[in-house]
This record gives structure tokens, C-alpha cells and sequence, in this order.
């Protein structure tokens, strides 16, 4: 029955790492650069509804849904300061301006609420599921989380595939210059992306935070590798490489700390990563891309 458990909880992990990858993944996938800076954006959310619940009193639900609104304008903002200038400049210059965000966020998160580590109270009421007689526990956080991260992956599948702004995001995807040829505004769909995938950062900071209730202003930055490479396990620029890529992520992360040994769980999640790249240099769902000479 323990196997059964740790599945469980590695997928709940890899959920959250799914819901992450996701916002990796879309943009990288239209804007064709890679925002290093996701990671803090969960730590922003986690924060928010730590401010609005714990310090104000707000219900749960109403502080998450603050959360998304302040991470969903906070990446646009993002966007459009730190990173459109920078639209035609090297990939090496957006890298640079990305890892610059992600220290701004976390100085300004150290500045406002210091190095302590927060305790976060869970924002799901769910009583725990029992089965087997008791030998199976599974938490109302870990059904919410892989409840939820199916319910994201419908909801922006559908989304991308039926909505005119969905199908704009491929048509970008596809060739930005054509798109706008055509007359898509590329730069209200990036803008829409990155909203997109910071609202999915802040929901993904919420539950991360409710399984595990501690909170800092490096909370977001380990989570942010680790779905950076689920997002790249399963094929970047891919929903759903970048959703399976997550599940796989957690279910290894969590079986690797459970029978080999959990100090070196982060050294196996990076040692599987690199032997399907070897493998598979697209990973698991990218396609293979090539390019006129």
C-alpha cells in the first residue's frame, strides 16, 4: 500500500509541476524565449493569499482569486517592460533579462516580508479520503491539486483549440511574421500568453503552498527549475508533453526520495532528464523542427 501512496502523492507533485510547465511552455512555444522568471511569479501568488487570508481575513477563494488577478497583470506587466523592448534582440540578452526579473522579485518579496519563513495555511477544506481500511490516505490538497491540473489542461486545450485567440497563439506559434501579415496583433497574444501562463503560476503557487505550508521568497525557485525541465522532459512547446512531463517529473521525484534516497531525489530527477534527452533531444512529445537553409 506504500507504493500506492507515494504514486499518489508524486502525482499531486507532478500536477503542480504540470500546471507550472504549462506557462513554460506556451511561452516558449509563441514567443520562442524562455521566462525564468515563472518561478518567482508563484512565489507572488503564494504571498498574496498569505497577505489577504492570514493577514486580512479574507475567505480563501476570494484571496485566490486576487492572487490570479495580481499575477495575471503582474506578467503582462513583465511582458511588456522586461521583455517586448527586447522582441527582436538575442536570445543570450532575454536570458539575462530574465534571470534580472527573477532577482527583482525575489529582493522585493525579501524587502516587504524578510527571509523568515512564512506559515501558510491551506486554502483547501476538503476532508481527507480513506481507503484500503485506512492503509490509503489521500489529503483534500493532493485531490484538489490533481483535479484541478486536469481541469487546466482541459479548459486551455479546448481553448487553444476552438478560441480565436487560441488559434492566433498557433498561428504565432507558427510564424509570427506570416500571423501578422495576416492580421493577427502578435503582441496582444503574447501579452494574453504571458497572462495567461502567470495566472497558472499563481494557482500553481497556491496549491504547492497548501500541500507544503511553507512560504519564503525562494519558495518559487526550485519548483521553477524542476517544471522547467518537466516542460523540456515532455517536449517543449508542448501542452501536453509539458503535462505528462510533470506527472512523470513528480511520480520520479517522489519514488526516488521514498526507496533510494531523498537527498539525492533532485540529483535523479536531472540524471532522467538527461538520459531522455540523449535519447530523445526533443523530448518525450516535441517534434522535430527543421529549418531552410
Amino acid at each position: 500500500m506504500g507504493f500506492i501512496s507515494y504514486l499518489v502523492n508524486g502525482i499531486s507533485l507532478g500536477s503542480v509541476y504540470a500546471i507550472i510547465a504549462l506557462g513554460y511552455t506556451m511561452v516558449y512555444g509563441i514567443a520562442k524565449m524562455l521566462n525564468f522568471a515563472h518561478g518567482d511569479v508563484i512565489m507572488i501568488g503564494g504571498f498574496v493569499v498569505f497577505t489577504t487570508v492570514s493577514g486580512m481575513g479574507l475567505p480563501p477563494m476570494l484571496g485566490v482569486l486576487i492572487s490570479v488577478v495580481v499575477c495575471t497583470v503582474l506578467g503582462m506587466v513583465i511582458e511588456r517592460i522586461a521583455y517586448k523592448p527586447l522582441r527582436g534582440a538575442s536570445k543570450l540578452a532575454v536570458l539575462i533579462t530574465a534571470i534580472g526579473v527573477s532577482y527583482f522579485l525575489q529582493n522585493v518579496a525579501l524587502l516587504i516580508y524578510g527571509s523568515n519563513t512564512k506559515s501558510f495555511t491551506s486554502v483547501v477544506s476538503i476532508e481527507p479520503l480513506s481507503l484500503a481500511d485506512g492503509a490509503i490516505i489521500i489529503s483534500g490538497e493532493t485531490m484538489v491539486t490533481i483535479l484541478a491540473c486536469i481541469v487546466i489542461m482541459v479548459v486551455l486545450t479546448s481553448f487553444i483549440k476552438y478560441s480565436k485567440s487560441g488559434q492566433a497563439m498557433l498561428a504565432v506559434s507558427e510564424d509570427s511574421g506570416a500571423a501578422q501579415l495576416m492580421g493577427v496583433n502578435v503582441n496582444a497574444t503574447i501579452a494574453l500568453t504571458f497572462a495567461i501562463g502567470s495566472a497558472l503560476a499563481a494557482i500553481a503557487g497556491v496549491l504547492l503552498c497548501s500541500s507544503y505550508p511553507a512560504l519564503t521568497p525562494y519558495t518559487g525557485a526550485m519548483p521553477g527549475i524542476k517544471a522547467f525541465v518537466a516542460a523540456v522532459f515532455g517536449g517543449i512547446g508542448s501542452i501536453p508533453g509539458a503535462f505528462i512531463g510533470g506527472i512523470l517529473l513528480g511520480v520520479i521525484e517522489i519514488l526516488g526520495k521514498a526507496y533510494i534516497s531523498s537527498q539525492l531525489a533532485d540529483a535523479i530527477v536531472f540524471a532522467v532528464l538527461i538520459i531522455v534527452l540523449l535519447v530523445k533531444p526533443t523530448g518525450l512529445l516535441g517534434k522535430q523542427i527543421q529549418e531552410k537553409v
